[in-house]
């Protein structure tokens, strides 16, 4: 764990609502794993007094960073606003990631959302080991969906979105089904819902499916315990435990 004053590279709001910066931080770049997260100081000052914890979306060349973010609320609001040459302070990499491990060829990548952070990550690494790839996205609308430009060509990426205005209509679980009998692995990122919903599908319990939770965190270090998680071996912290868990595992 590393705090850093990283340097804005680049901002832009890549969807709308929602941003990506790249930020220069070598040390945090070369540390960070998928599924880690950051803390960010979001703010010149004390308020907002807590940092806000960022899923790592891409690791680049010279040392930089990139993160994906919904703008909703001061601190969000306030880095979306931030500017090339602009420095801001950062802790990490925080937390346990996703682990590809051993004789695991074909993998599915599933992301609802803004949920698509952290796999755009796994992804990269996984094709540099040798992986075949399969990536599920789906969001409300068209306008929503994480550009194809910005997904490696080897790997394939398909859509839905609940309006049916691109890919599948419906939700990114309704592609599932298709997949799951031709993977190794199935990771994911999106909402409780959708979690949910995996956990009732049988289809599934055969299969390792990681899973990223979210939750509001004062520290990102485990000492507040503000972000806890029932499991089935007892209250677990999203911040020092996870945020990747196995799906399995959680008690809904």
């Amino acid at each position: 764990m590393i705090q850093s004053i990283a340097t804005v590279t680049s901002n832009e709001e890549l969807l709308p609502g929602v941003h990506m910066i790249w930020l220069r931080a070598p040390e945090i770049a070369r540390l960070a794993r998928a599924g880690q997260f950051v803390m960010i100081r979001c703010s010149g000052s004390c308020d907002p007094l807590l940092r806000r914890p960022l899923s790592i979306h891409r690791v680049g060349s010279g040392g930089q960073v990139s993160f994906l973010f919904d703008v909703v609320g001061s601190g969000t609001a306030w880095l979306s606003r931030t500017d090339t040459g602009d420095q801001i302070d950062i802790l990490g990499p925080l937390g346990n990631g996703y682990s590809l491990g051993l004789g695991a060829e074909r993998l599915l990548l599933v992301g609802g959302g803004i949920g698509v952070a952290p796999l755009l990550f796994l992804a990269d690494e996984a094709v540099a080991c040798g992986h075949s790839v399969v990536l599920l996205v789906g969001a409300r609308t068209r306008s929503l969906l994480y550009p194809a430009s910005l997904v490696a060509s080897s790997v394939i990426y398909l859509k839905a979105t609940e309006d049916g205005s691109e890919g599948v209509a419906g939700r990114v679980t309704d592609m599932m089904s298709s997949y799951v009998s031709q993977v190794d692995r199935i990771f994911a990122c999106g909402p409780t819902d959708m979690y949910k919903c995996m956990s009732e599908d049988r289809r599934l319990q055969a299969k390792s499916l990681q899973v990223s939770l979210e939750a509001v965190m004062g520290c990102g270090v485990g000492a507040c315990y503000s972000c806890t998680v029932r499991t089935k071996t007892g209250v677990r912290q999203i911040c020092k435990d996870g945020p990747v868990f196995e799906l399995a595992d959680i008690l809904w």
